[in-house]
């Protein structure tokens, strides 16, 4: 069996194009794929040239996808591990996992992950430590099995999906979904990685009382941090709004420089319960030793088999399902809207080595189980690298080369405050927003599903949320609207998996799970 599929590469010029005009978004130096012939041999093997790319502009997408995505080799030890037991999530056993192996083999895994999609599927995206679950297995899943055990939850729920992948299963159910979905979803995770800008960098917060967010604290900007951000936001949206070449990269590391210079003026420091007005996660300056060798003592520390036989196979089995369903759909959306913002979409909303690109994302799942980094899943992250100029599986190299180079410098990695990433997703998902003009809003029957899907993602931190009430939604209204066989075999099964999804706790309960 071969991991590349048959998937055509060469749309005809005008289906091409038309694709490349629905992104509604024009990137800084973007060009017009047309008759050029390759310039060297990485350039023919990536199909740069043929996407209306350059090699440079895919290194500089790679570079600013890596730097937006580089909080994870921080912010993963920090979820799933600690320094010891006192501050670690421990499991169902006392067991625990330490920060700085933790922090070793999310590098290492998402640097081979990525590059081995760049190199399979020839796409500009980036893999990493999925936020969703591995939140799910540090606040739930510990609290039933051990730590190897949860992973091998993980592994299972990765081989489950790239099984789907190489049946074609996947592929039906993305083929069957309506392009109007597909454009809210896009739309909805623009809003949602906006979203999540703005709580990063502090812009927008949680209240004690009233509404469910407010603006900075108590309605006002009040730190320094946040400022940064905003600053960022403005240079980063005048650079693009120009088409500068480089545009987000140089924001970024332009932000970058100037919480370094305000730091060292003014001795912010991390954010706490003691100086809420510090830096979230990263504070901008070098410290310790820039170099260190990773310990990838996790690597294979993974239990198949074992949650089924410590908590019996009904609550194994509805655990995996909780992952499969975040997982499949979480990425399948992700790869939805980055694949339209890249303009290599076709006017049924698939891309070129769908196939391809499923399995290896089910791989991803199946390694970060193995070692114990939590599942690797598509990063919305990346559309920032898309946003650059990336279209190429050569941008995804670039970056997975970087993650492996994380393992080594940490310190490094971690001098681009939280702050400075949050301001380029939020210019990215404005960029994602363009996609609202394929939503025909004149048909109720389409504008509330597109609507529930756009929405529901930001409003409950939850990509595979609006997914399924989008589906749900769909199916419903179309059916109670005499359109019930317009509605494809494949939508009514995923929404009955849907409703049984949103469903689990309270079946969990009535089964005694």
């Amino acid at each position: 069996m071969t991991i590349l599929d048959n998937h055509s590469d060469k749309p005809a010029v005008a289906e091409r194009e038309a694709a490349q005009r629905t992104t509604g978004f024009q990137k800084p130096g973007f060009q017009k794929p047309g008759p050029q012939k390759p310039s060297s041999v990485l350039d023919s093997f990536f199909q740069v040239t043929k996407r209306g790319s350059t090699i440079a502009r895919e290194f500089r997408g790679g570079l600013v996808t890596f730097f937006t995505m580089a909080y994870i080799v921080i912010l993963n030890p920090l979820i799933l591990g600690g320094f010891s037991p006192e501050n670690a999530p421990t499991d169902v056993a006392g067991g625990w996992l330490s920060a700085a192996q933790v922090g070793a083999v999310t590098g290492l895994t998402a640097g081979v992950m990525t590059i081995l999609f760049g190199l399979i599927a020839n796409l500009p995206f980036g893999l990493a430590a999925g936020l969703g679950i591995n939140s799910f297995l540090a606040v739930a899943v510990i609290h039933e099995v051990t730590w190897p055990e949860a992973m091998g939850l993980v592994v299972i729920n990765g081989i489950l999906i790239v099984l789907f992948g190489v049946t074609g299963a996947r592929t039906a159910i993305f083929k069957a979904v309506p392009k109007e979905l597909k454009a809210a979803i896009t739309v909805g995770i623009g809003l949602f990685i906006a979203f999540i800008g703005f709580v990063d960098s502090g812009f927008v917060r949680r209240t004690q009382g009233g509404p469910p967010v407010q603006l900075g604290e108590g309605g006002s900007i009040t730190s320094i941090p946040t400022l940064v951000f905003i600053a960022g936001l403005l240079v980063m949206g005048i650079l693009v709004a120009r088409k500068i070449q480089g545009g987000l990269l140089i924001g970024i590391v332009a932000t970058t420089a100037l919480a370094a210079i305000v730091e060292a003026v003014m001795h912010i420091g991390p954010s706490s319960a003691d100086n809420p007005g510090g830096w979230h996660l990263n504070t901008p300056v070098l410290s310790g030793q820039l170099v260190s060798v990773p310990d990838l003592g996790l690597v294979g520390q993974f239990d198949l088999f074992g949650s089924f036989g410590r908590i019996g196979g009904l609550a194994a089995t509805m655990l995996v399902f909780t992952l499969v369903f975040t997982n499949f759909f979480d990425a399948m959306g992700t790869m939805t809207g980055l694949a339209k913002s890249a303009g290599v979409s076709y006017k049924d909303g698939t891309f070129p080595r769908l196939k391809s690109a499923f399995i290896v994302e089910g791989l991803g799942a199946v390694a970060g189980g193995a070692t114990s980094g939590s599942s690797n899943t598509v990063y919305i992250d990346s559309a920032a690298g898309i946003g650059e100029g990336a279209r190429t599986g050569l941008a995804s190299v670039v970056t997975g080369a970087l993650f492996l180079g994380s393992m080594f410098l940490t310190p490094l990695t971690s001098v681009v405050p939280l702050e400075v990433a949050a301001a380029a997703l939020v210019v990215v998902g404005a960029m994602m927003m363009a996609q609202i003009r394929e939503i025909n809003f004149s048909k109720f029957s389409v504008a509330l599903p597109a609507f529930l899907t756009i929405v529901t993602m930001p409003l409950s931190y939850s990509i595979a949320n609006g997914i399924g009430v989008g589906f749900v939604s769909w199916a419903v209204i179309s059916a109670a609207s005499g359109r019930f066989r317009k509605v494809h075999p494949l939508m009514w099964a995923v929404t009955l998996g849907f409703v049984v999804y949103f469903a689990r706790g309270p079946i969990n309960a009535l089964l005694g799970v």
